[in-house]
């Protein structure tokens, strides 16, 4: 099969040749001609699978014979780096069609996007929160809308977007197409499906299955120890773009900088950026002037880095389908990669969890001369710092000589100002 097959109006088919697509994928050849017959789509697949063009080359087949500068599709998406990449590849895919597409969402003055609004629109790619901020503002028209998007719907549900889309839907025309798509579909997403679709068409396409071409290798740690390994592993192998996750967005933006204090060419992405830091981190990963992105889950689903040649979870995720995406990141277009997981005592129940949608056990691997016994560096004013040699414990000043109270110096502390604790003292290393 190829794409002459969906027989595209000669200008789509025109962008899919100078985008340089010739075979469809199993998500495209399935899900373009239900979507393409104008019926309701529920779409079920992993980040990587082609998902984008097949629902964006429909889209641009049906309003390619309409009226231009009028608002006919809507795609949703969770977050600024997804929603940038639909637009992109909207641009890419119509580039001979004429039709105008355009991307808002938060973090950048909304002003700009309320100017190309009003230059007219064909598609309009939104994160639900800034969609919203146009909507009050009446600088975005829904009333001539055709087709609606949600795409990555179970990700939306874990950043508490539910809400956002039930009020974005309620503005909209009720006569629409809807397609929605998903990695995976817990109970609130089946509930979304049956109050948006109508006799929805499902469409399945390796549903939170691994892909064959990444290896996986387990290396059991301790906590403290995390950063040391990850250093001696990016040592020891062999690696050309390496995308390291972290749980959080303050271990994500240290984590890169210790990298870059060891000498690496690595930059963090992650959500306390503005978007044009953001932006620029990514494109220096794609590019190569980066070698290392340490980010947090933003960067799990719908970024198109196709060149990742290792993915090392510093964090473990906190659930098994979030490890899919996350290594969905490498072993892309029939090139090979590798996933390596830190892992934690703690980490154990998660691990099983793993393993059994993996249907196979993580090989465990230790590094030959790495010290996995060093003890973890104490911080000042914790309480079991052993003094330093030679040194004499400092004498409270409640204590009078002896080891018995003090009782005047008691008395004149319990009535002066309740004082700050010192650094270093029992209260401080409690607070």
């Amino acid at each position: 099969m190829d794409f002459k097959t969906f027989n595209f109006h000669p200008k789509v088919a025109a962008g899919i040749i100078a985008a340089g697509y010739s075979t469809p994928t199993p998500i495209q050849a399935q899900a373009i001609p239900e979507v393409m017959q104008g019926r309701d789509v529920m779409g079920l697949a992993q980040t990587g699978t082609g998902k984008t063009a097949a629902f964006a080359l429909p889209i641009l087949n049906r309003l390619i014979k309409g009226r231009r500068g009028t608002l006919r599709a809507l795609v949703v998406a969770p977050t600024r780096e997804l929603a940038e990449q639909i637009h992109t590849s909207f641009r890419t895919l119509g580039r001979k069609s004429g039709l105008r597409s355009t991307a808002v969402y938060g973090g950048v003055s909304i002003n700009p996007q309320i100017d190309r609004l009003r230059r007219g629109v064909d598609i309009l790619v939104a994160c639900p929160g800034r969609l919203l901020d146009h909507i009050a503002r009446k600088t975005v028209d829904l009333s001539r809308l055709e087709v609606l998007v949600l795409d990555e719907a179970d990700q939306m549900f874990d950043m508490g977007f539910l809400p956002d889309i039930r009020r974005i839907v309620a503005k909209l025309p009720s006569e629409r197409q809807t397609l929605l798509f998903s990695a995976t579909m817990p109970a609130e997403i089946k509930k979304l499906t049956r109050e948006v679709l109508r006799k929805p068409v499902t469409v399945q396409v390796d549903r939170v299955a691994p892909a064959v071409t990444v290896s996986h290798a387990l290396y059991p740690v301790a906590h403290h120890l995390k950063t040391a390994i990850l250093l001696e592993l990016l040592h020891l192998t062999d690696t050309e773009s390496v995308l390291v996750f972290t749980r959080t967005k303050h271990r994500a933006r240290n984590l890169g900088r210790k990298l870059e204090s060891a000498g690496y060419r690595a930059a963090s992405l992650q959500g306390n950026l503005s978007q044009n830091r953001r932006k620029a981190a990514l494109e220096g990963f794609r590019d190569g002037s980066f070698q290392v992105l340490v980010a947090t889950d933003i960067a799990a689903r719908g970024i198109d880095v196709s060149q990742v040649s290792h993915v090392i979870n510093y964090d473990i995720p906190d659930t098994p389908e979030a490890y899919i995406h996350r290594i969905g990141r490498t072993g892309r277009a029939a090139r090979s990669g590798d996933a390596f997981t830190l892992a934690t005592p703690e980490d154990k129940s998660m691990v099983r969890s793993i393993e059994r949608v993996l249907g196979a056990a993580l090989e465990r691997r230790r590094l030959a001369d790495f010290d996995y016994d060093r003890p973890a560096r104490q911080r000042k004013g914790q309480l079991n710092r052993p003094p330093r040699p030679g040194s004499r414990a400092r004498r409270p000043a409640w204590m009078g000589r002896g080891g018995k109270p003090n009782i005047a110096s008691i008395r004149r502390r319990s009535s002066s100002r309740p004082q700050r604790p010192r650094k270093g003292t029992l209260q401080t290393a409690l607070a």
